[in-house]
């Protein structure tokens, strides 16, 4: 049978992704990059594809081909910019879709022409609003998680009083809390944002609580509206439960109109791999902020994780990296860490940065607010 050649009226846009393919042979990998231009597009015996626009305009395209060290090369490939159908699900789809079920090969990075990047929102906050949004400008932002679970929502919003007296910036919930029936969601939103409200009108600044919106897909918005209703300010999402699509959703609503912090949970398997997956830089920078996150949370090193201090270091370079009006987020560490790396972390990440400490509070000593309060005072010293 013969397949129809249409002419297809593109703009010629085509944007780019770094591959890194951990083959030692050029022409090895040469041949594993051409299948990759076919795989993540037309998806079809590369020489049945028709001659004409869809070979010369939808296959991707091989734009070099470098050897990296230790071993291996780097692919840049370019796509169509109308192949993503300008949405966030098939844009990924693309990236690395069928790709990713592949040994040896990691999405680095990519870049996006305009013509693809207006099609996103991105942050609603960034680093800049999420500041001017808590009144915060010249110090690194204090975050802390509510846990651990099994409290009640009474006992965890008590907690969230005490840490917001504390002085610290964003209390989210801890993502193991769902809408278990030791702490349901609607009574532990509501608690705990009266909590963190009642704080503020003790200290004056503008302490904010995250809850955590997952759950089945029909009741993630329903969540994130009572939450904005009973004073939530802001909203905690793990993508990787959810899906991408699912935090821009949040993000790009207006009636919500709340800042978006990004947990990792579900992703580590994307990064761990030296050669496969997609890469701290992207998934925890790039991708987050095109999916309308105004921060992302990883484990620094040195933690619990195995995550090492390069690869915090490529995150935060993901989350203020250029990409047209997207704004940059903020990169926010956390996993493990104490009081005491905070002067480190400082020297490593610089001001705008969101330091995450959870069960480290608690082990600095029996009065909470008084260790809020020395976490607040490093940090602005």
């Amino acid at each position: 049978m013969m397949l129809p050649n249409p002419t297809l009226n593109l703009s010629g846009d085509r944007f780019t992704v770094h591959y890194r393919i951990a083959l030692a042979d050029e022409q090895e990998a040469r041949a594993f990059a051409e299948a990759v231009c076919v795989e993540q597009t037309v998806e079809f015996p590369e020489p049945l594809v028709p001659r004409g626009d869809i070979r010369q305009k939808i296959v991707g395209r091989i734009e070099s081909l470098q050897p990296v060290a230790p071993q291996g090369f780097e692919a840049v490939i370019s796509y169509a910019v109308e192949i993503t159908g300008f949405e966030l699900t098939q844009f990924l789809n693309v990236l690395f879709g069928n790709t990713s079920i592949k040994p040896a090969i990691r999405v680095e990075r990519f870049d996006l022409p305009e013509s693809l990047l207006r099609s996103f929102r991105g942050p609603r906050f960034g680093v800049q609003g999420l500041r001017e949004y808590l009144n915060v400008h010249d110090r690194p932002l204090l975050c802390t998680a509510l846990k651990p679970l099994g409290l009640s929502a009474a006992d965890l919003a008590n907690l969230a009083y005490h840490l917001a007296l504390g002085g610290i910036d964003i209390i989210k919930d801890d993502h193991g809390l769902a809408d278990q029936e030791f702490a349901p969601f609607e009574e532990r939103v509501k608690l705990c944002s009266e909590a963190v409200e009642r704080a503020n009108r003790e200290t004056g600044r503008r302490a904010i609580y995250m809850p955590h919106v997952a759950g089945p897909v029909d009741t993630i918005v329903e969540r994130a509206r009572m939450a904005k209703q009973a004073g939530a300010g802001g909203l905690l999402i793990s993508p990787g439960l959810v899906g991408f699509d699912t935090m821009r959703l949040l993000a790009d609503d207006d009636s919500l109109a709340l800042p978006i912090m990004s947990h990792p949970a579900l992703q580590g398997s994307f990064v761990t791999s030296p050669a496969s997956g997609i890469s701290h830089f992207a998934l925890f920078g790039q991708i987050a902020r095109l999916a309308g996150a105004d921060a992302s949370v990883y484990p620094n090193w040195g933690g619990r994780f195995s995550f090492s201090q390069e690869e915090c270091r490529s995150i935060a370079e993901g989350a203020a990296v250029p990409m047209g009006h997207i704004k940059p987020i903020f990169p926010t560490p956390g996993g493990g860490m104490s009081l005491e790396r905070v002067p480190e972390m400082l020297r490593f990440y610089g001001r705008d940065v969101i330091l995450l400490i959870g069960g480290g509070l608690f082990q600095a000593g029996p009065d909470l607010v008084a260790n809020c309060r020395d976490f607040l005072a490093t940090v602005s010293a």
